[in-house]
């Protein structure tokens, strides 16, 4: 698999650590609008090739796919273009700014016959494969609480008046897209779409949400999720059911820290996770369904991340936030 990434973030430095780990995956080419960033970056992780023209770096037919980490405001128009181009794609969460965005997508992908993943650690952790199985141990599930807070480095310089992109609902910012989205994916994929969810935020001057708990009210119980830029907590995540509990003093996006399963039997410890860098999981998976050859596999995931949308679409409407993609 031949990749050419697009940003030059810490993000993407991660995503070319973990290929060089899977030794399946080649950064061939990078992307920057800056011609001397895009040099510099490829200097730095010895990549062959840098682009600082959009047309020139999607018109590179040794790539078999763009990895896109640009701002959450332009995953769109770089997947779609990628797609048009005839290059599958690798996509980072949050997929897109609102569900409308991500149906297009996948209806281009479907037509051309193309890859099209999110690169969404959770759903290809082990340990979160291993919790899902564990679920029917601690029977009827009553409660959830998870939480996900990080203070943020840029969130002085947006008390300071100044506008960085993630507290900027033109890029499409907020604690709901960068952390809370990890908490709702992985509620989604352990439990499917809620009956209802309510976010209560709060929110700066910008209109965007610093920090926020999301409610969901599923069918016999009732899920929490915290998350916030704006301060720090200890994070954990807590499944309740009526024969006992699953509990991890992780974030839904890492997990490294695994989970126990308590009942009243036994209490059990597990962690089968050996990587730290966790996108070395997602790659693996992506690299053995591109061997495969079928871009059908695609379909669950991505009627996964179509959910998980719709429900950020909802939840940003409850608490009125809105983005520069909501006034296309």
């Amino acid at each position: 698999m031949t990749i050419g990434t697009v940003g030059t973030n810490f993000i993407v430095d991660a995503f070319i650590q973990a290929a060089a780990k899977t030794g399946g995956a080649e950064i061939c080419a990078c992307y920057s609008r800056s011609k001397e960033t895009a040099a510099a970056f490829a200097e730095k992780h010895r990549i062959p090739r840098w682009y600082a023209g959009r047309k020139q770096f999607l018109s590179d037919t040794e790539l078999d796919f763009i990895y896109v980490a640009a701002p959450n405001s332009i995953h769109f128009k770089w997947t779609r273009d990628a797609l048009m181009a005839g290059r599958n794609v690798i996509c980072e969460k949050p997929f897109v700014s609102k569900a409308a965005e991500l149906g297009e997508l996948m209806a281009i992908a479907k037509k051309k016959t193309l890859f099209l993943f999110e690169a969404l650690t959770t759903p290809h952790l082990p340990n979160f494969r291993l919790l899902k199985q564990k679920l029917s141990e601690i029977g009827t599930i009553r409660l959830v609480q998870m939480t996900f807070s990080q203070y943020s480095s840029r969130y002085d310089a947006y008390l300071s008046g100044k506008l960085p992109n993630v507290f900027n609902p033109a890029f499409s910012g907020g604690a709901l897209m960068d952390l809370n989205y990890y908490n709702l994916s992985f509620l989604q994929r352990l439990f499917g779409s809620p009956l209802e969810i309510r976010y209560f935020a709060n929110k700066g001057e910008s209109g965007i949400d610093t920090s926020g708990i999301l409610i969901l009210r599923y069918d016999g119980f009732i899920a929490s999720a915290s998350a916030a830029k704006d301060s720090e907590s200890r994070n954990y995540i807590q499944i309740q059911g009526e024969k006992g509990y699953l509990a991890s003093i992780s974030t839904a996006g890492g997990l490294h820290s695994g989970f126990s399963l308590v009942t009243k039997e036994k209490t059990e410890v597990f962690n089968i996770q050996e990587h730290e860098n966790v996108l070395y999981y997602e790659l693996m998976d992506f690299i053995e369904e591109w061997n495969a050859g079928d871009p059908a596999c695609c379909d669950t995931p991505l009627r996964n991340s179509l959910e998980t949308a719709l429900l950020m679409d909802q939840a940003r409407k409850d608490s009125k936030i809105i983005f520069e993609a909501d006034k296309l």
